[in-house]
């Protein structure tokens, strides 16, 4: 028995859009009634009904799912039947439209599609309507055909909707009626309920108009207005925000710019559990640190130097909160981190650490410790130079928040941060720093830039004198504050004779080339060998004391001679013990010796290198060579004290006093003067005062407490009893940060300050934001031999810096600090650029966030119109040249991407760019025409984003951790093998196990794996060895890090730009 049914699954090639394009090319009138009407999948019908005189769509319900779902709880629960307005009817179905098109397929037949339906409205051979009742839930489609035709018409009714799923991709029950009866019947309800329906075709061409990435209005300038609203909405708004009631003490100036830095700063905080508050020095960073303390919940636990919690210190942190009210806090040294830990740190919510630069060696005992406090804690971090050495010094000071291998930054290329960073590091190996120089800089330029725009512009806030002049000149003139002008820092040369120079420059050599520190590195002599992890810190401590010397014979002849004779004697006592059969060696205050090498304390390490608590080797137990060396490094020191011996007088010192007696500049004012070694202090005191007399004060490590008093009472601004006894101050490193000196306007660098870095800390302690003083003064001294009319002063300096840096070779940026180029360092040494910390690049996008600030203030129609463009909305421009181009920017969650696709030829090439690339890119003025988006739009887009696909994926692509994991690795096997000991209970193999996770969420420091390691090496019981374990990972490491930052949800494009050769039309 034959039947007339015909079903239509989407199976087997047997689909209802290829049903449709049989049927429909016959028909005179197609109507439809559906529950979902996509017009984006009406391309797939568009060439079938180009002959239907007809075409009728009936939307069965009012709104989209949700919405239905609503009206079907509210009938169920007893409410009459729902009808609604026609304008009710119209801005539902507005919405519909809205949010389909923002989630339909970016394609050009997609485009071309909805452009006919809308052209087919606009003629009347298409109508669509909406009836006014949720009652209707119908899938119906219903085909007349021309007179004399095979029926008269079909029938198709089912459960598919007019959509790509419905048509074709989903499992469906469709049934084709061919009935005349069915037909007229179907043909008859239709006509009944499009009759009391309300039509809404120009509803729906506006919204594709006005509300949809079809919108043909938007203009190049609004896109770029578009982009920075998208890109910067978050903080758009932070300048009208309120810090709330908090206390602002008298005469506090409440500066813009420090607010906005506060809500900054709070936004980040309570996003990733961490924020860097990194403004260039003197612009305020304790008061931003405390105005956000101001507005946290719990206590908070400050930690610093002790200069900044001296309560005498006008400036420190006690200070500044009993000012600002903030009662809830604690303040302790940054040396004694043990008494906190002593004390629990349970009651701390928050933790500020000032100086937190201080922290980037993770290998220290101060880091384990300071890790251990921070942990589970909001931290903020308080440093105007994080990123010093290298990218790994940043690393450090993020792990304190974050989880090293399980991050919470949005991008998926840093969510294993440790993977990360060995990728950068990796761009470098291989690189020589001296024969690949140029390559070898470009790198290191490109990682800080990667680093940058992928880590820290969720983690850090900082700006720069030149960008707040700029941004917030308003508010800077309203409150009549101005930014003291930095001069260029003024060189001052000293010259040598002939001979002092041949001494000079033989000096070097014999340091660098000729002496082989053996003294300190006897462990590299032993006939069993050495580890290598201690044959490394042999070699490190051998490059530290190297450079000591140097910059001890750059600082001054009497520091120099004194190093001298000192290594003698050690030498000569140590030669003595050697013939004797003893070797003293001392391993045991390794990590004390690490703190004092970051903070730069020579003289302690020196002092604790000769320290009697050693063990003591048999001689017997080295090569012969150690004992020849020790003998030949003796005899390399004694003819550096022979060349010395040959030398009178000091031009160096000479040429200071004369500069501190005649310069204008000088005389008569307060001056600060820095020297690195305190012998040179010493030996520049005694010549000044017997100059001057007894205005001279000098501060080193060693002084006292009525000494630091008289600092603060002489040269701090806001001392509370300000004196006049003293107008010169010699001091070594240990006032270049945290204390203010800003009642001279002068610092003096008596030694090459070789970082630049530090010179911007020194030049920090009188660049205040509230100095009297309108203009600041540096000097340095430079070395420039002997007197040549051939060549110029600075070629001479410039010559001295490169016998100290070049002969080197790859151990100068242990004396730097940084990969910098002899003449390099010169150029910022006397560049005000430099001091101020003003060489980086200007904080561009804090322009333009001022000027969206602008347009909201000043044209708030525009800022709406700009707020409500579309979703993936684009615009066309021209950009000279042949080739074609699309940006994209694209979000997920707080995750934001930009790529740039260009054809080149036949080739098209895809690359990420930064934001500041992006809006230099869709940079428009209101004046800039549109041009025609030509079909290459979609196949550039589709480019970009597969591109945004694969940073899904990157992190399969991140480099295992290299070396530095060898001790995890290590712990990690040991911790395996006891897990399940029969000795242990369920409770020790489930420490066990958490331990593990530690290792691998990287929440556990190098230093305490290390201490660990050392403390099992000979323990072969599983009880023993997880006791020692349980002894050193305390409680405190397995508190969970900041929760994950949400980058779930749909990948949105956001919106495009497209670029094409030629005129704008």
């Amino acid at each position: 028995m034959s039947s007339d049914l015909t079903f239509i699954t989407n199976e087997d090639g047997n689909t209802l859009l290829d049903r449709f394009n049989t049927l429909i090319k016959d028909t005179t009138l197609f109507d439809c009634l559906v529950g979902y009407f996509y017009s984006s999948g009406f391309y797939a019908l568009e060439k079938a009904l180009e002959n239907t005189e007809k075409i009728r769509i009936l939307i069965g319900i009012s709104t989209n799912k949700t919405t239905y779902d609503l009206i079907q709880a509210a009938s169920f629960e007893g409410h009459p039947t729902l009808l609604l307005s026609s304008k009710d009817l119209k801005n539902q179905y507005s919405g519909m439209v809205k949010e389909e098109l923002d989630q339909s397929e970016d394609a050009f037949d997609v485009e071309k599609g909805i452009r006919t339906f809308i052209e087919w409205l606009r003629s009347g051979k298409l109508e669509i309507r909406v009836y006014p009742s949720e009652k209707i839930h119908a899938k119906l489609y219903i085909m007349t055909f021309k007179e004399g035709d095979r029926d008269r018409g079909r029938v198709i009714t089912g459960s598919s909707n007019f959509s790509q799923a419905g048509l074709q991709d989903n499992l469906e029950f469709n049934v084709e009626l061919k009935m005349r009866g069915d037909y007229e019947y179907a043909r008859k309800k239709f006509d009944e309920l499009w009759e009391n329906s309300a039509d809404v075709s120009e509803s729906y061409v506006e919204t594709i108009r006005t509300q949809t990435w079809l919108n043909d209005s938007i203009t190049p300038y609004e896109l770029y207005l578009k982009f920075l609203y998208e890109y910067l909405k978050e903080k758009i708004n932070l300048d009208k925000q309120e810090t709330g009631n908090e206390y602002i003490p008298e005469g506090f100036m409440d500066l813009q710019y420090q607010k906005d830095a506060v809500q900054d700063a709070k936004l980040k905080l309570e996003e990733y559990g961490g924020v860097f508050i990194s403004d260039v020095v003197g612009l305020g960073k304790t008061y931003i640190a405390t105005l956000l303390a101001q507005q946290l919940d719990g206590r908070t636990l400050v930690l610093a130097p002790p200069v900044l919690i001296d309560r005498e210190n006008p400036g420190s942190w006690p200070n500044v909160f009993l000012d600002f009210g903030v009662r809830q806090a604690d303040f302790e040294s940054v040396g004694k981190l043990d008494h906190v830990l002593k004390r629990g740190t349970e009651r701390y919510k928050n933790v500020i650490i000032d100086e937190a630069h201080r922290f980037r060696n993770e290998m220290t005992q101060s880091y384990e410790s300071l890790y251990r406090i921070c942990r589970g804690k909001r931290v903020i971090l308080v440093t105007a130079t994080p990123l010093n050495n290298s990218p790994n010094d940043i690393l450090s000071q993020i792990k304190l928040f974050q989880n090293a291998r399980k991050s919470t930054l949005p991008n998926p290329k840093v969510r294993n941060l440790q993977g990360y960073f060995n990728t950068l590091q990796k761009r470098l190996d291989g690189l020589d720093r001296q024969q690949d120089r140029e390559e070898y800089m470009k790198v290191v330029r490109e990682n800080a830039e990667d680093i940058r725009e992928n880590v820290l512009q969720y983690l850090m806030v900082r700006r720069t004198r030149a960008s707040i002049t700029a941004y917030y000149s308003e508010d800077l003139k309203r409150q009549n504050l101005k930014f003291p002008e930095v001069e260029d820092p003024q060189p001052v040369y000293y010259h040598f004779d002939d001979h002092t120079d041949s001494v000079f420059l033989e000096s070097i050599d014999l340091i660098v080339n000729q002496f082989k520190y053996s003294r300190y590195t006897p462990l590299l002599y032993l006939k069993e060998g050495t580890s290598h992890p201690e044959e490394l810190a042999q070699k490190n401590m051998m490059k530290f004391m190297k450079i000591m010397l140097l910059k001890r014979l750059e600082s001054s002849f009497f520091a120099f001679k004194m190093s001298i004779s000192r290594f003698i004697e050690y030498y000569e006592v140590f030669i003595r013990e050697v013939e004797r059969g003893n070797v003293y060696i001392s391993t045991t205050h390794t990590n004390v010796i690490f703190d004092l090498l970051e903070e730069d304390n020579m003289d302690k390490v020196a002092a604790l290198v000769d320290d009697k608590k050693v063990y003591c080797l048999p001689s017997s137990s080295f090569t012969p060579a150690y004992l020849e060396d020790l003998k030949y490094d003796l005899t390399i020191l004694k003819r550096l004290r022979t060349l010395w011996d040959t030398v009178e007088g000091d031009p160096k010192r000479a040429a200071f006093v004369e500069a501190l007696s005649t310069d204008p500049r000088l005389k008569d004012q307060k001056c600060i003067i820095f020297t690195e070694a305190k012998e040179t202090a010493d030996y520049l005191t005694d010549a000044l005062k017997e100059r001057f007399g007894d205005c001279v004060l000098e501060y080193h490590g060693s002084s006292s407490e009525s000494e630091r008093i008289a600092i603060i009472e002489n040269f701090d601004a806001k001392a509370r009893r300000p004196k006049d006894d003293y107008r010169i101050l010699v001091t070594t490193e240990v006032l270049s940060e945290g204390v203010n000196l800003h009642r001279s306007n002068v610092v003096i660098n008596y030694d090459i300050p070789w970082n630049p870095t530090r010179m911007m800390q020194r030049v920090g302690r009188i660049n205040r934001v509230d100095t009297k003083f309108e203009k600041i003064h540096i000097f340095n001294f430079f070395p420039a031999g002997p007197i040549n009319k051939e060549i110029g002063l600075q070629e001479a300096a410039e010559a001295k810096i490169a016998a100290f840096i070049e002969m080197l070779g790859n151990d100068a940026p242990l004396l730097t600090d940084e990969e910098i180029k002899s003449h390099d360092l010169f150029t910022k040494l006397t560049s005000r650029k430099t001091i101020t910390g003003e060489d980086e690049e200007e904080d561009l996008e804090l322009g333009y966030l001022t000027f969206l600030r602008e347009i909201r203030d000043s044209d708030p129609d525009l800022f709406k119109k700009i707020k409500y463009l579309p979703k993936k909305a684009r615009a066309g421009r021209a950009a000279g040249g042949s080739g074609h181009s699309v940006v994209t920017f694209f979000r997920r969650g707080k995750l934001r991407k930009i790529f740039h696709t260009t054809t080149r030829g036949a080739e098209a090439v895809t690359g990420e760019v930064d934001f500041l690339r992006a809006a230099e890119l869709l940079r428009a003025e209101a004046s800039t025409k549109k041009h025609a988006i030509g079909p290459d739009f979609y196949s550039l887009l589709e480019s970009n984003k597969a591109a945004f696909e694969d940073v899904f994926a990157i992190e399969s692509t991140i480099a295992p951790a290299r070396g530095s994991r060898g001790g995890e690795v290590k712990f990690t096997g040991i911790l395996r093998a006891i897990q399940h000991s029969p000795a242990f209970t369920d409770e020790d193999e489930e420490y066990v196990g958490q331990v593990l996770r530690l290792i691998e969420d990287g929440a556990l420091p190098k230093a305490t794996i290390k201490k660990i390691l050392t403390k099992i090496a000979y323990t072969l019981e599983p009880l023993p060895m997880l006791a020692t374990i349980k002894s050193e990972i305390s409680e405190e490491f397995f508190r969970p890090a900041f929760g994950p930052v949400d980058i779930s949800g749909p990948k949105e494009v956001i919106l495009s730009g497209y670029f094409t050769g030629g005129e704008s039309a």
